[in-house]
């Protein structure tokens, strides 16, 4: 009886090291706060998005040729990597394997992949080489349907017929031998799902594949499209409960407000995924403002680029997110490691938190002075801007005043507190 306890009593403390591992992993996950997104693969030939437009704008047989064509001779994952880095990113995520089914590692799977184009060389592994050189996270995106594959049940977004020569536990097992020699591999950090919204694939699929990867690798995070409970384009309110993965994921559009769910919201820096001939780019400010209110809701922010054909970004992209990169140099102690709150976003500001320090991004400048309500117990020691400028402050029992004439949208307002700010509920 004794041996089958202390028997026991280890297995517990086991699965408690691993369960308290999951969670530092994670934690450390959200405190990153910015992270780049990929899309790119043969598609990019016909500048049409990515998966979507298999069997619409681009015929089936069309599309499914196009790697025979795909030689991105000038791709090169050290120069992705640092325009990454340069921008203040810490951690990328690249579409292994998007709808289409086409696999950018060479996979002992399938032909339909990297090895079969007149490229012919490993672009995840090329990838996960050079983030591990550079210091930024690698992640991996593979969908959860494959249009192309044929024991997946539907072959296209405009075509959802049930396949009856299909074979979903044929299918299922397919995935789990990729995703284990991506997990084996390239060891990514992250793991992110995309499509398991189609009827094929189940809860219980999700449950166990979530299950099975864990048993893989238990410190990967894993996104929560591997169930049905996502908020995605709709921002909807989820319950936690029912969600299948570490963390929610809003699609362009800003996550709701949460202090105890982690959740990651994907934009686009144009408008489309995939690569776009003078596809429109967002300026500037609307870039910050979402990484600003992302933050302020305790999120994290999952900034996507499309690659060209050879294999480039396109410089006016690198400008872009070289202009984040210069902002975050100055105000990223207002973002990096932070929590959102103790004030709820807004449309006039958002904020952000750490240790004593209120940080006030300014959304909107076009008043002189901001009120904000005062927190019971806590006087401003200090206001300034990031850049060092002195910010004057009144502050009384009820409220707290800055005065920001010149302000612009943009900046951030630091406010030293007597004491800590970290654990005060959200007003």
């Amino acid at each position: 009886m004794l041996k089958k306890i202390v028997g026991l009593t280890v297995i517990l403390l086991g699965v408690l090291q691993v369960s308290f591992a999951q969670q530092a992993t994670l934690k450390e996950f959200m405190k990153m706060r910015f992270g780049m997104f990929i899309h790119w693969g043969p598609v990019t030939l016909r500048g049409t998005e990515i998966g979507w437009t298999r069997g619409g704008s681009v015929p089936k047989e069309e599309y499914d040729n196009l790697y025979k064509e795909f030689n991105p001779v000038l791709f090169n994952a050290d120069e992705w990597v640092k325009t990454a880095k340069d921008a203040g990113m810490k951690y990328l995520t690249i579409t292994a394997r998007h709808h289409d089914g086409f696999c950018l590692w060479p996979s002992a799977y399938t032909e339909y992949d990297i090895m079969s184009t007149p490229y012919k060389r490993d672009i995840v592994g090329a990838l996960a080489t050079a983030c591990k050189k550079q210091g930024i996270k690698f992640c991996i995106y593979y969908s959860v349907l494959d249009w192309y594959h044929p024991d997946y049940p539907i072959h296209g977004s405009n075509d959802q017929r049930i396949d009856s020569s299909a074979n979903m536990s044929r299918y299922v097992q397919f995935m789990k031998d990729q995703l284990k020699e991506l997990i084996t591999k390239y060891d990514p950090y992250m793991l992110w799902f995309d499509g398991g919204w189609e009827k094929p694939w189940t809860e219980d699929m999700g449950r166990d594949m979530y299950a099975y990867l864990k048993r893989l690798k238990p410190s990967v995070i894993i996104n929560n499209r591997l169930g049905k409970e996502i908020a995605a384009v709709e921002n909807k309110q989820i319950d936690a409960s029912k969600m299948i993965g570490d963390y929610d994921t809003p699609e362009q559009t800003v996550g709701r407000m949460n202090m105890e769910m982690p959740w990651e919201s994907c934009f686009t820096i144009c408008e489309q995924w995939s690569w776009k001939p003078n596809d429109k780019m967002k300026p500037l400010s609307q870039c910050l403002n979402i990484l600003s209110r992302t933050a302020g809701g305790n999120g994290n922010l999952l900034l996507n680029v499309g690659p060209m054909p050879d294999g480039r970004i396109e410089a006016r992209q690198i400008t872009r997110l070289r202009e984040i990169g210069d902002w975050l140099k100055v105000n990223g102690e207002a973002v990096y490691g932070t929590l959102g709150g103790p004030y709820a976003p807004g449309d006039i500001f958002t904020a952000t938190r750490k240790g004593n320090r209120i940080y006030i991004h300014v959304l909107d400048a076009s008043r002189s002075s901001l009120v904000l309500k005062n927190i019971p117990g806590r006087k401003v020691q200090k206001a300034a801007l990031m850049n060092g400028t002195a910010v004057s402050v009144e502050q009384s029992a009820d409220d707290i005043k800055l005065n920001l004439p010149g302000i612009k949208a943009g900046q951030v307002v630091m406010l030293e507190m007597n004491g800590p700010v970290e654990d005060i509920p959200v007003i």
